[in-house]
């Protein structure tokens, strides 16, 4: 795999990106503001976080592959379209005007500057009673906590 370089802590939180799953007729999308990059298992490691109540969420769960693509900054709107809606409603990847890219087992987008591929190595639910209270309070309420998914980086696709 070529060299990887980027400010890890502000590719997701700043900039953004979108976490895919599923294959050509079924799949999600979803931006995401939190992930983390390194290396688990002596592997390239994408970590990513999503919402059990989130429609990705099944896609993650019932799929082996995914993909974190990370845009320029002309398509933060499009990525806030992609933030706010859901996939459940209908075709938001069309009102955000991305173009879909089917790869084997996965999806990513033609205006992507970088997509990461991801074969998915672990997934394990949040335990709300361990998450720091200040974060709850700021990140939970009421709603469910996030699964994380890490996955093995295959491929660097720009």
């Amino acid at each position: 795999m070529e060299k990887f370089n980027t400010d890890v802590f502000s590719i997701f939180e700043d900039d953004w990106a979108l976490v895919t799953a599923g294959t050509e007729g079924a799949y999600n999308t979803m931006t995401i503001g939190w992930g983390g990059l390194g290396t688990l298992w002596s592997r390239p490691a994408a970590t990513v976080y999503v919402k059990k109540n989130r429609y990705t969420h099944d896609f993650m769960e019932k799929n082996n592959w995914f993909t974190v693509s990370f845009f320029p900054p002309e398509y933060k709107k499009a990525l806030g379209i992609l933030g706010s809606r859901s996939g459940r409603d209908g075709d938001k990847v069309a009102v955000a005007g991305l173009t879909p890219v089917y790869l084997d087992d996965a999806v990513t987008f033609r205006e992507a500057s970088m997509t990461l591929l991801c074969r998915k190595m672990y997934a394990h639910d949040f335990d709300a009673d361990a998450v720091p209270a200040d974060v709850k309070e700021d990140y939970y309420g009421t709603e469910p906590v996030h699964t994380m998914y890490v996955g093995e980086v295959v491929k660097v696709l720009k």
